[in-house]
């Protein structure tokens, strides 16, 4: 096949001796946002992250492969995909790990005081909290129950939690209690209500855009702490704002904003309740080996 690389892929260059030991001719270009290094009319496959915002796939007309380096898809015209039969694989089960790991690191941050007992090893001083919060047995609630949200669920679960899920139809997984449909707005609002600990791992989709609104956010719990991890547009960040500020919500942990990067501006930068990174989580050093996995896979099964 012939295949377009994209420094997307971090271990792109290494791997193009192996890649051409397949049988595959390779074309290798370091930015997206740059001109192309060969015709688009070239590659039959591409491997890559962003490159279709910055060049139109209609002018790709051999393409029938193509291997995101994300695990969304959201960055891609999926229709116009389908219409002309290219087959398009994610980064599926690449980043779950650390992003689980992420999630329960920043909700244990918040439960445990973490940055008050910082402050005070900095200040050299002694000063106890009694507030501190235990996480088993805490209800919680993960919108999205793919390989994200089931590593989610695994970690949490592990700890003594009971998971209870949201996806886009009803499924059962051995990781859940339960999993309910999105499309029954009545049952999703019932599960925020009762949530301690909501997880954010839905692809955004026209379906996920706003999902998590003003009136949503208003059902949450005041102690309860919100986790997004996927994209920031399926949560209402001003309405998120103002829950924070309010005390109407006990805390975020937020890896992914609406814009990004996060305007240095935004409130969020300074509220005390807040765990914020800049779309940091799906780091790992397991990511590189599972992710040239999933891609030689995927090659070894394209016709």
């Amino acid at each position: 096949m012939r295949l377009l690389l994209t420094g997307a892929w971090g271990e792109a260059g290494q791997r193009i001796p192996e890649l051409e030991t397949m049988g595959h001719e390779i074309a290798f270009m370091p930015q997206e946002k740059n001109p192309l290094p060969i015709d688009p009319a070239w590659p039959e496959g591409v491997i890559c992250n962003g490159l279709f915002l910055y060049h139109p796939i209609a002018a790709f007309t051999a393409l029938r492969f193509i291997q995101l380096t994300a695990a969304g898809f959201d960055r891609v015209d999926l229709e116009a995909a389908r219409a002309r039969d290219i087959r398009v694989c994610n980064a599926r089960g690449v980043y779950s790990r650390p992003m689980a790991e992420f999630a329960l690191c920043g909700v244990l941050e918040l439960y445990k005081q973490s940055a008050f007992f910082r402050a005070g090893q900095q200040a050299r001083r002694w000063e106890k909290r009694r507030d501190l919060r235990e996480l088993g047995g805490k209800r919680v609630l993960i919108l999205g129950c793919g390989s994200v949200g089931r590593t989610c669920a695994q970690i949490f679960g592990a700890l003594g939690c009971q998971i209870f899920g949201v996806d886009l139809a009803p499924m059962a997984l051995p990781e859940f209690e339960q999993i309910l449909s999105i499309q029954a707005p009545s049952a999703l609002d019932e599960q925020l209500s009762c949530a301690d600990v909501v997880l954010v791992t839905l692809p955004l989709t026209p379906e996920t855009r706003g999902l998590l609104d003003a009136a949503r956010m208003g059902l949450l719990r005041r102690d309860a702490v919100l986790v997004n991890l996927s994209r920031g547009p399926v949560v209402d960040e001003q309405a998120l704002i103002r829950a924070l500020q309010t005390g109407a919500l006990g805390g975020a942990v937020l890896d992914v904003f609406e814009r990004e990067p996060l305007d240095p501006a935004s409130p969020l930068w300074a509220l005390p309740n807040v765990i914020l990174t800049p779309h940091n989580s799906f780091v790992g050093e397991g990511n590189a080996q599972r992710l040239w996995a999933v891609i030689r896979q995927n090659l070894a099964q394209q016709p």
